[in-house]
């Protein structure tokens, strides 16, 4: 946490060397995007908005076009005619495969491109802000990685080899940084961020590999 070294670890192979594919991360994260697309937007039909139950005027001999309803959807306050709806299902199936590809993928490039740390523990005494970013600078200047302090977004996303209910308190107020579980991890919340760090690295390989089926 102080920015020291502390020990050295081998990656596998299998987890942080697979090859770069453009296309199934693509496809994974739009499907992952998709699934959690929430379905608002909603119009009425004529058969759904209020009133319209008397037709306006008689069919012939006014002079004017003949209506049944003054809520059909040319008329003002009538129902809406192949409005979104929402009935629309927006989810797409993802293969239980492709998602683990695509995260080994995601995880070997960000190994390659030198975006993935591991730090020690995140051990704090007390839930503190300020003792959190003091963390992110010392790493951040151990690691040549200045963005993990000085990006304003999406700097990193910090992967918690266990549950540390301490550490989420002392990060939460950091706008740059997200949180989340090393078992959670996914294509999509890696793609968002540019750093990944991860902590106490032998647990959080180990949780790799059996997610992976390695």
């Amino acid at each position: 946490m102080d920015g020291k070294q502390s020990g050295s670890i081998a990656l596998p192979a299998d987890l942080f060397g697979a090859q770069w594919n453009a296309d199934l991360v693509h496809q994974v994260v739009i499907g992952m995007q998709a699934n959690a697309r929430p379905v608002i937007a909603h119009t009425k039909h004529r058969g759904e908005v209020r009133g319209g139950g008397k037709k306006p005027w008689k069919q012939k001999g006014t002079g004017r076009a003949r209506h049944g309803s003054t809520r059909s959807p040319i008329w003002k306050g009538g129902g809406v005619t192949h409005g979104p709806r929402n009935e629309r299902v927006f989810a797409v199936k993802i293969n239980k495969k492709m998602r683990t590809a695509a995260l080994l993928s995601v995880l070997s490039r960000k190994a390659k491109d030198g975006e993935v740390i591991f730090v020690e523990k995140f051990a704090f005494t007390e839930p503190k802000t300020r003792a959190a970013q003091k963390m992110l600078a010392a790493v951040a200047k151990s690691a040549d990685a200045g963005a993990l302090v000085t990006k304003a977004k999406n700097a990193a996303l910090l992967a918690f080899a266990e549950p540390n209910a301490v550490a989420k308190k002392s990060f939460r107020n950091i706008a740059n940084v997200a949180m989340e579980e090393v078992r959670n991890l996914n294509p999509v919340d890696l793609m968002n961020h540019r750093y990944l760090v991860i902590e106490n690295p032998a647990k959080a390989i180990e949780t790799l590999s059996a997610r992976a089926g390695k």
